[in-house]
């Protein structure tokens, strides 16, 4: 608020000194300088001044929340679009290959055995369980 008030004074000032000289010259009165010593707004005017900079920063921090939005919903779409390819290239490989489908069982039945033999739990199982169908 300041900052805004400085250079409000500032203009203020510049107007201030514009406006009479203008009228001085109509007398034959030549200023060669004009200094505002003390200037002050009213309490309404700076309270009005404080709200368009309150309101100006909310509009910015949500400008910001949209470009965030943005972002995440670009995001989302660049996901999707990337797990529809990765879907779409797994139904080319199983259409190619049916040996696609057990490998994928034996990658699951290997994550499991792994998952399985590092829990303190004993658990035994057989191919039925893993998955593997023989």
């Amino acid at each position: 608020c300041n900052l805004y008030s400085r250079e409000l004074s500032k203009n203020v000032s510049r107007e201030i000194r514009k406006i009479l000289t203008e009228r001085a010259s109509h007398f034959n009165i030549a200023l060669d300088d004009v200094s505002i010593t003390s200037l002050t707004f009213g309490k309404e005017f700076t309270a009005a001044i404080e709200a368009k900079q309150v309101a100006a920063q909310e509009a910015e921090r949500a400008k910001f929340v949209v470009e965030k939005a943005e972002q995440n919903k670009r995001s989302a779409v660049i996901r999707a679009q990337g797990e529809a390819k990765s879907a779409q290239l797994i139904g080319q490989a199983i259409a190619n290959n049916p040996a696609f489908i057990i490998l994928r069982k034996i990658e699951a039945a290997r994550e499991i055995t792994h998952t399985i033999s590092n829990s303190a739990n004993k658990v035994y199982l057989n191919s039925d369980d893993l998955f593997i169908a023989t």
